[in-house]
């Protein structure tokens, strides 16, 4: 308790101290650091929240049943497109392949010899020595072998093609999930999920906007085109750890219809992921350009102070005499925050020390100038 009721003494001394130091009758007036803003073009940026979406993502199943031989990747491996990634038991198929290549020997040889009998038979009709009747039975037999030979080249192909299938290799490049199946389980065809791909470069960000910043962006663009000017389509992506959103990213596409719902519409942004670093399913936060470039007032954000429900800033004339003026912040640009109304940006303005002023009462300036860029 004791100790409880000292903290409170030495806090009401430091604050008592403070107020003596810039009220003190016959003293200096108080230093400050002061600064002008930073006054350059800028452009500003519209957060919004969403998710990583892979570019692609493919579900590897089998093509035909069979029971699983080998498995021929690793857990989370990043895969090449045609990678081998599973092998279904190739015995049967071996098998089948055979006998249907063994079939389009047999057809070949009936479908030589009914060609070399018509031959014949043709022959001979032009001489007389064959009746009508006979010819086109020769005729009629080589039809069909010409037909079963094509039967038994289709039997090959799709033999062929079910033996390739056992096969199994990664039909995109991407980081592949983990072993569904053992091997020995028996893998029904179109059904038995064995694993999971996702392509990571690029990657997709889908977020949503609402409907007004949505008009307001249609706008924007319109009127930039009918004046002949382009609004970039560019944005920047971070994640929720980062305090600033610095990955490059481009909106590539825009939905076709306002959810009826959530009065939302969905936006998609594409960008690199050479390093793999990004996810799909992770969260993050977009910065969308939300202005055409114009000249801002930036300020720091200490800079500001509130007073009941407005902003002021503590503007410093010339003869140390110190007055507020009511300002209306806008986003954070280059590490300082955007005014949009209420400073011209010749003023000096109080950036350090605001505790030391009082309405009314001089202080004394100590000049500093900002860097056009604020490191965080």
């Amino acid at each position: 308790m004791r100790r409880f009721l000292g903290a409170i003494a030495a806090v009401a001394w430091i604050a008592g101290s403070l107020a003596a130091e810039a009220q003190a009758p016959g003293g200096p007036p108080p230093p400050v650091t002061v600064a002008k803003p930073v006054v350059k073009d800028v452009v500003e940026y519209d957060d919004f929240t969403g998710r990583f979406e892979a570019t692609d993502s493919v579900e590897i199943r089998a093509r035909v049943s069979g029971y699983l031989d080998s498995v021929a990747f690793q857990d989370g491996a990043v895969v090449a497109k045609g990678d081998p990634l599973v092998v279904i038991d190739r015995r049967p198929y071996k098998a089948a392949l055979d006998q249907a290549q063994a079939s389009v020997v047999s057809a070949q040889a009936r479908l030589n010899f009914a060609q070399a009998d018509l031959e014949r038979a043709q022959s001979l009709q032009r001489t007389g020595n064959i009746a009508e009747q006979l010819v086109d039975q020769r005729r009629q037999a080589f039809i069909t072998a010409r037909a079963d030979m094509d039967n038994a080249e289709a039997a090959l192909r799709n033999a062929k093609l079910n033996y390739d299938f056992t096969d199994i290799r990664a039909p995109i490049a991407g980081r592949i999930g983990r072993k569904l199946v053992a091997e020995g389980n028996l893998v029904n065809a179109n059904e038995t999920l064995l694993t999971t791909i996702v392509s990571l470069d690029p990657i997709h960000f889908y977020f949503d906007v609402d409907e007004r910043s949505f008009l307001a962006y249609s706008r924007m663009q319109a009127e930039a085109t009918s004046a002949g000017k382009t609004i970039t389509d560019g944005a920047r992506v971070g994640l929720t750890d980062e305090r600033e959103a610095k990955r490059p990213a481009r909106i590539d596409f825009v939905d076709n219809r306002v959810d009826q719902a959530s009065g939302t519409i969905r936006l998609r942004a594409v960008l690199d992921n050479k390093d793999m670093f990004l996810l799909p399913g992770l969260f993050g936060t977009i910065a969308v350009t939300g202005s055409p470039a114009h000249r801002g007032v930036l300020i720091p954000d200490e800079a500001i102070a509130a007073d009941q429900d407005r902003r002021i800033v503590w503007v410093v004339a010339g003869d140390g005499s110190v007055s507020s003026k009511v300002v209306r912040p806008g986003p954070k640009i280059d590490g300082y925050r955007l005014i949009r109304s209420g400073l011209t940006g010749d003023e000096s303005i109080v950036i350090n020390g605001l505790q030391r002023v009082r309405p009314g009462a001089k202080v004394t300036p100590q000049r500093e100038e900002l860097p056009p860029v604020r490191q965080q």
